[in-house]
């Protein structure tokens, strides 16, 4: 059998999904408990406790565990951590809440009951110190900065036992993978290196460049999408899905990659983010976790490598995980094919230069896309996204413009 790298922290995955008649026993005790509703982020976050994907967690963080997550990126116990895993609510949803006692975790948008939790501490946060130690910025336009600050004023710690995985494993059927499954499937293929790749967008030819490079060194790779929420603009997960499998079914060499993907929405937090992309890949098996340019930013707030320097600055036994840092990547005419900037030796006006920001511009206004920059069956499948967008727009425009006459 293969050996896979240690789930983090040493020992075995620690999913804290209930099941079969200790499910149903949780389930009805749930119903009469006071409820909390999750947002977005939580509720994602409480599913990957669930799975495993952030083992060893055994629930949402203590103010110590936070204080140490965004100081010195370890938990009060000393586990390495690098962005708090957090749960919150009102002031005046926490009042009764009492130390010791359950509650019921419940999703926002559906009311399902996801979760019971034990409440072992309450407490309030200095938002601003958690955005500028985990995000860099204060500033209310970054994504992940206004999802803090939209936070409850009370954090609520204990561990979880945690009933429903939200939908997905319905939603997306064996394309979701828990890290017990993607371990699996890395051994059924008789794999021992793994390299993950992270993915928000649909894969343009740059992202197939770093798979292929990853292939190179490794027995395959993990192509993990998102499956939670993005910023406004991005493309919808089942778009992305289809737009990569078509990729890996045209133009990579069979059983060398394995499509998945996870339940959490995208912080924003660059380097911090690549870190627990890094930890929680650990977890679903990967040795190697592929690190481009501008991992998991936006904007400009984050230097296009910062994400590669931030591993050498955590300690050398922190994660088993280790980077697999990659230049920046583009197609060069004068090379004839894609390139990065420590292989190729020719000026930038000879450089299509290839991203995902530059890809949804030139869909979304309906432009011209190079060949260099996608395959020809990624960008079918990406122009009748974009083009069931704009028929939508204009039946709701003529539905808005005859309801006002």
């Amino acid at each position: 059998m293969p050996n896979l790298v240690n789930p983090h922290g040493g020992g075995k995955l620690k999913p804290l999904l209930l099941e079969g008649a200790a499910l149903n026993e949780a389930l009805q005790r749930a119903r009469s408990l006071p409820k909390i509703k999750l947002s977005s982020r939580e509720k994602g976050d409480l599913i990957m406790l669930g799975i495993g994907g952030f083992t060893p967690l055994d629930g949402f963080m203590t103010h110590a565990d936070w204080k140490g997550v965004c100081d010195d990126f370890r938990m009060a116990g000393g586990l390495f951590w690098p962005i708090p895993i957090t749960l919150s609510c009102t002031r005046q949803d926490a009042e009764p809440l009492k130390s010791g006692s359950e509650i019921a975790l419940v999703d926002d948008e559906s009311n399902d009951i996801l979760a019971i939790m034990k409440i072992a501490e309450k407490y309030a946060i200095d938002k601003a110190h958690e955005c500028k130690s985990v995000f860099k910025t204060t500033d209310a336009e970054h994504p992940g900065v206004k999802m803090v600050m939209a936070q409850g004023d009370i954090n609520l710690a204990g561990p979880v036992q945690v009933l429903s995985q939200g939908g997905f494993p319905e939603k997306y059927g064996a394309f979701y993978m828990t890290p017990a499954q993607t371990r699996a499937a890395f051994a059924a293929n008789g794999w021992s290196t793994v390299a993950a790749f992270q993915t928000r967008n649909p894969m343009h030819r740059s992202h197939e460049y770093l798979a292929k490079v990853a292939i190179e060194v490794c027995d395959g790779v993990l192509v993990h999408s998102l499956l939670g929420n993005l910023k406004p603009g991005d493309i919808p997960a089942d778009v992305r899905t289809r737009a990569i499998s078509v990729l890996i079914e045209k133009y990579f060499a069979r059983k060398t990659v394995v499509q998945s993907g996870y339940p959490l929405d995208m912080r924003y937090a660059g380097p911090r983010e690549a870190l627990l992309h890094a930890l929680f890949r650990q977890n679903y098996g990967c040795s190697h976790q592929i690190v481009g340019r501008d991992h998991a930013g936006v904007g400009s707030y984050y230097g296009p490598f910062d994400a590669h320097h931030i591993f050498d600055e955590i300690p050398s036994d922190a994660l088993e995980t280790r980077p697999l840092k990659i230049d920046w990547t583009f197609w060069c005419y004068q090379c004839g094919g894609m390139a990065s900037a420590r292989t190729c030796p020719h000026d930038e006006e000879n450089r299509l230069l290839v991203s995902g920001t530059k890809l949804r511009k030139w869909l979304s206004d309906g432009d011209a896309v190079p060949a260099e920059f996608s395959r020809p069956e990624v960008l079918e499948i990406l122009r009748a996204y974009y083009a069931s967008i704009d028929a939508k727009d204009k039946i709701e425009v003529k539905l808005s413009g005859h309801s006002a006459r």
